[in-house]
């Protein structure tokens, strides 16, 4: 058995709302539901769930609270805790629960509501170094990476204002998108946006709301046995965390992609230039660039470049997370990483209405989890999927 043995079946998003008045337990019942409604398959039927970690529960036990308030009685229960790597990781490690006999049937369901409640604690060394020095939050962090890629190479602002115009328009087009978002940005309006941790603007920054997002997946050859006429298959997976830990000197710019992308293109035997769509984690619009990096769509500090060079729109030569991506979107707390990948796995479906791509055959979804300490982000993840052949 191999990753590429399993089967995403089904899918499910709900709109992503702020203050939405809602329990984190009702996003997820929702999500559950449209699984089930679009798949036909029975709730008694799943004996595996995969959740990812609240910002509003902050709670132990979650991934067993969550399956006793859902109705759900389980042979495999377990939480990926990756930050903005957990849903792409989710996927990983349901297929590895699926191919060891543990689980028939899994849920993955991705829930948060930080708008109505934000209760974590971050520790690290955010209370030791970060937070009496001023370096405040992710903005303050990704000010400092951003003037760190200044210093390198130069930082180009309306390369990266083509990037936030264009998910811009991908939001207007997606129903699920924050309604506030649903309407068109210009460059202008992104230089001319506040100033928030300098070179970081308002309009290169995620907008918290409450969302959720959920899959269902079994191995390939059941969703055949079943009847399933169109699913989609994880062919390839990467993963990295405390990328180049063991250095003090190292380059803030770099990330752990340039190993998880390499090692999540290699299983899946493709190159960059197979993919029809590229639905990169954006919690910062230069985010997007250093991963575009990482993953050698171009080489460091050529970022700029490569985007000016590129249409990403989503009938373009790159489409880029077509849905609007968390910028435009919104950003439902830890359940944000599933905001990308749910809309690359609809673009395979062939289900996007308006914002359809054209090349349904590849996929490449990327995560990025936490923010440590004097390096880049903490976790990098890269999922390649194909829909069944």
């Amino acid at each position: 058995m191999a990753l590429k043995d399993n089967a995403i079946v089904g899918f499910a998003e709900a709109q992503n709302v702020t203050k939405s008045g809602r329990d984190v337990f009702d996003f997820a019942g929702e999500v559950l539901e449209g699984l089930l409604a679009q798949t036909g398959i029975e709730k008694s039927e799943i004996d595996g769930l995969i959740v990812n970690p609240s910002l509003t529960a902050t709670a132990s036990f979650w991934a067993q609270s969550t399956s006793e308030y859902l109705g759900l009685e389980l042979n495999f229960c377990d939480q990926t805790d990756l930050g903005g790597v957990s849903a792409i990781g989710g996927i990983a490690r349901a297929a590895a629960a699926l191919d060891a006999g543990f689980c028939n049937i899994v849920a993955l369901i991705n829930a948060d509501t930080p708008t109505m409640g934000d209760n974590r604690r971050l520790r690290a060394f955010y209370e030791q170094w970060c937070d009496p020095s001023g370096l405040v939050g992710p903005p303050g962090s990704f000010g400092l990476l951003s003037n760190r890629y200044d210093y390198q190479y130069g930082l180009d602002m309306k390369a990266l204002a083509k990037l936030a115009v264009t998910q811009r328009d991908h939001a207007v087009l997606n129903p699920n998108a924050l309604a506030k978002f649903r309407v068109p940005i210009t460059e202008q309006d992104y230089l001319n946006s506040r100033m928030i941790s300098e070179p970081i603007r308002l309009l290169d920054c995620v907008m918290s709301c409450d969302g959720a997002n959920g899959f269902l997946m079994m191995s390939a050859a059941e969703a055949r046995r079943r009847g399933f006429k169109r699913f989609v298959v994880p062919r390839g997976y990467g993963e990295s965390t405390n990328f180049e830990l063991g250095r003090n000197n190292t380059d803030i710019t770099t990330s752990g992609h340039g190993i998880a992308g390499k090692k999540a293109l290699a299983m899946a035997g493709i190159g960059l230039n197979d993919i029809g769509s590229f639905h990169p984690y954006d919690d910062f619009i230069i985010a997007i660039m250093l991963t575009m990096e990482m993953l050698g769509f171009c080489k460091p500090g050529q970022g700029a470049a490569f985007i000016r060079e590129r249409d990403f729109h989503f009938n373009g030569d790159l489409p880029l997370n077509t849905g609007g991506g968390q910028i435009s979107a919104g950003q439902a707390g830890l359940a944000g990483g599933g905001t990308n990948l749910v809309e690359a796995v609809r673009q395979l479906f062939g289900e996007c209405g308006d914002r359809q791509v054209s090349n349904i055959n590849v996929a490449l979804v990327t995560g990025i989890g936490w923010i440590p300490f004097g390096r880049n982000w903490g976790s990098s993840g890269a999922l390649v999927l194909s829909p069944d052949a």
